[in-house]
């Protein structure tokens, strides 16, 4: 550390117990409340005990709500599914318009929620209510900026091909599902445009798709099994995802509250999010609601998510399945601070999925990913095995190093800088 190091001159700090800490706060939770499926009542008081915790270091701490369709994130795969095997029938039956349109229709729903994380579905799900824990460490002098470290407190609905798989076995599974969709689609219009409008159909053409008309069902392995991707009524531990993303953000503020730092001119702010499984959807509703506020001065916000793969720390780059790019200069920002700490981090992105940090770009607010997680994804990755007693402390200490010395360098202006 080089910023915080100078902050914390004459003063204790031992990021080394803030991890133990940490492990032994995350076990509390997970071993108290269990599991903490998005908008649950687990969930909310997982965040009003964590809340508690932020009292003693912030200046105000707030609990706000707002509703949650939560199944819906993935509640198009029986629909996908099904889309998929109609429109195989349809191919065969010689159907072919209708088979592509059987795929575009089970195709809309799982990009726009699963692969854009929009609320395209939402509406034919129960709604629950969830909430975000808001807490806020004020600035010594007159605000000048505000940096936001954000990590969400529910957990996952266990994926079963991950854990009876393992991340390659599930991808076994999953690919061709996807690639059977696809193949279903397109040859559903091109066999259409070829025997509607071509001036004639060659012979090979014809024989080609009686062929493939039946090469299609060794995709129907894929379709059941994509069926078992997630247990719908079991959620998981989520102890490293992502209950050290709330302690990393938690132990920055701890550290510098228990030490009486106070920053010059910014305002510190930790969200514990609600729903991020469901769509992050507990970032987006705290920026729909704190858009404006958020606007009075250059504000950053960094999503924390995972923190046990040390081997893997990263800065994200792109986030929101590939299509997103994070801000340059807190990327840079944050990768600076890692090199201060001895921590040499690369630059990644998350091509399938999100973290709350996109939530933030997304609403024109300057923003970056950061975590520690093997991207194969790893078996504990949303599934029981994701408990308090897989924990890696070093991962967590990286994180809440990286933390401290990027608040201290955000505070010394040194926001810009980097490439």
């Amino acid at each position: 550390m080089k910023y915080a190091a100078k902050a914390f001159e004459g003063k204790t700090l031992d990021t080394d117990s803030l991890a133990s800490y940490s492990c032994e706060q995350i076990k509390n939770i997970i071993q108290k409340h269990g599991t903490r499926a998005p908008g649950s009542p687990e969930e909310l008081e997982a965040q009003k005990d964590m809340a508690k915790e932020l009292e003693q270091w912030a200046d105000k701490v707030e609990i706000e709500d707002f509703t949650v369709h939560r199944q819906a994130f993935m509640g198009f795969i029986p629909f996908t599914v099904a889309s998929a095997i109609v429109g195989t029938f349809l191919f065969i039956k010689a159907l072919y318009i209708w088979a592509f349109v059987s795929v575009v229709i089970g195709a809309i729903p799982l990009f726009l929620e699963f692969v854009m994380y929009r609320q395209f579905i939402d509406f034919l799900f129960p709604g629950h209510t969830s909430h975000n824990v808001i807490a806020t460490r004020k600035a010594k002098g007159e605000t000048k900026r505000r940096i936001i470290l954000i990590g969400h407190a529910d957990s996952q609905y266990e994926w079963t091909l991950n854990y009876l798989l393992g991340g390659k076995g599930m991808l076994a599974v999953l690919v061709p599902a996807v690639v059977g969709l696809v193949a279903v689609g397109v040859l559903g219009l091109l066999t259409f445009l070829v025997f509607n409008y071509a001036s004639s159909v060659p012979e090979w053409f014809t024989k080609t798709i009686d062929i493939l008309k039946w090469c299609l069902f060794i995709f129907f392995p894929g379709y059941i099994g994509f069926l078992f991707f997630q247990n719908p009524f079991k959620s998981v531990p989520g102890a490293n995802d992502n209950l050290t993303g709330c302690y990393i953000g938690m132990s920055t503020m701890k550290a510098i509250a228990e030490a009486n730092i106070e920053l010059e001119n910014t305002e510190l702010v930790v969200i514990l999010s609600g729903s991020e499984e469901a769509g992050l959807r507990g970032a987006k509703a705290y920026v729909k609601a704190h858009k404006a506020d958020m606007q009075d001065v250059p504000t950053v916000a960094i999503g924390l998510d995972t923190f046990r793969d040390i081997k893997d720390i990263a800065v994200y780059d792109r986030d929101l399945s590939g299509t997103l790019r994070h801000n340059k200069d807190v990327k840079g920002l944050v990768r600076e601070a890692g090199e201060n700490c001895g921590y040499h981090m690369e630059y990644a992105s998350i091509w399938m999925g999100a973290c709350d940090a996109a939530a933030f770009t997304q609403g024109g607010i300057m923003a970056t990913g950061f975590a520690a997680m093997d991207p194969t994804p790893p078996r504990y990755y949303h599934t029981r095995l994701d408990n308090w007693d897989n924990l890696k402390a070093d991962a967590i200490k990286a994180g809440i190093d990286v933390m401290l010395e990027t608040v201290f360098m955000f505070d010394n202006e040194l926001l810009g800088l980097y490439k």
